[in-house]
């Protein structure tokens, strides 16, 4: 599913380089579900940044589903992010304008599926979040545990083989945290590789494989 190999990213600020990653190389397989873990800084959002195809490494080599993406056009990059990836972030990034419904359906507009469709997926994906009752509540309606679960559920919208989800949980109550990472689970599941990446050792103990980063090195990789 994924590869990356000997994988570098140096930002220049200035005249000083700052090396991001130094030299990672992993291997993820299809359905796996792990944390990548570290403190700020470490190297841990950038790479997620890099497997997401929301940025470019500087050198070395990223596979995904056996092609190398490493040097696509800005263009290959957002297709692959529209169809092969769905992302969840720590701050929901709902539109507050949008109904729960029109927020899950809006990746599915952007793909060009009919309106009748994505109405239609959407309501089912809000149901698969436990949201079913909500569909016409806009995000300012909702607790913060809720706007996670309709996030998680516009990350599905275009049926994405990987879900990456940065600090899923870092807003979100200790209740709130076991809800969405049983989500997690049962679509890992499902065969979706679920990637997270988090500070918080209780978010990663939910999942099989731990990768930790220090300083943009790859340090552990266990399976737990």
């Amino acid at each position: 599913m994924i590869t990356v190999k000997n994988l570098n990213k140096t930002y220049s600020m200035g005249e000083v380089k700052v090396e991001a990653l130094k030299n990672v190389s992993v291997h993820i397989e299809k359905g796996e579900y792990l944390a990548i873990m570290g403190p700020s800084g470490s190297g841990k959002s950038t790479l997620m940044n890099i497997l997401g195809c929301l940025d470019t490494l500087t050198d070395g080599v990223y596979e995904l589903d056996g092609k190398d993406i490493s040097h696509l056009t800005e263009k290959e990059l957002a297709f692959a992010r529209r169809y092969k990836i769905g992302f969840v972030f720590q701050s929901f990034n709902l539109l507050p304008q949008l109904t729960l419904l029109e927020n899950v359906a809006l990746p599915m507009s952007y793909a060009g599926i009919e309106k009748h469709t994505r109405t239609v997926k959407a309501k089912e994906l809000l149901e698969k979040v436990g949201l079913s009752d909500r569909i016409d509540h806009r995000p300012s309606e909702i607790s913060g545990g809720q706007k996670q679960r309709v996030a998680i559920a516009r990350a599905l919208a275009n049926n994405p083989s990987i879900i990456l989800a940065d600090e899923p949980t870092g807003n979100l109550d200790s209740k709130s945290e076991n809800e969405i990472m049983n989500i997690f689970e049962s679509l890992s599941k499902e065969s979706k590789t679920i990637i997270i990446v988090t500070h918080e050792m209780s978010v990663a103990e939910h999942t099989k494989r731990i990768i930790r980063f220090t300083d943009g090195e790859l340090i552990s990789d266990k399976k737990i």
